[in-house]
């Protein structure tokens, strides 16, 4: 599960950093340079969601839960904008969903 939370955390960075990257040259005027990390930030996103060796639809919906939890990180860190309470309660149910979805039983599976 740790490993499982690991890779996570890494697709999360990777498609955060993707997003990122164009946005800084669409809304801040950076160089379109920009946009070739940022493609293969978003392959490696890409690649990343390709070890979980569990179904494509229960890994994106759990994957949701750390990728919420990374943009808020992201927020404050990079942005510099202090989450509110609010945020951090929303990021603790997100992760909990998470938990719940890769924790549970697997009829058929």
């Amino acid at each position: 599960m740790l490993k499982t939370f690991g890779l996570f955390l890494l697709t999360a960075l990777a498609e955060i950093v993707g997003c990122y990257l164009p946005y800084l040259w669409l809304r801040q005027g950076r160089s379109a340079w920009l946009l070739v990390p940022a493609a293969l930030s978003l392959s490696l996103f890409a690649w990343l969601l390709t070890l979980h060796p569990t179904g494509a639809g229960r890994v994106y919906a759990a994957y949701g839960g750390v990728y919420v939890a990374v943009a808020i990180l992201w927020l404050w860190a990079v942005d510099r904008v202090v989450p509110s309470a609010t945020d951090l309660i929303g990021v603790g149910l997100c992760l909990a969903g998470m938990a719940v979805i890769m924790a549970g039983a697997r009829p058929g599976a």
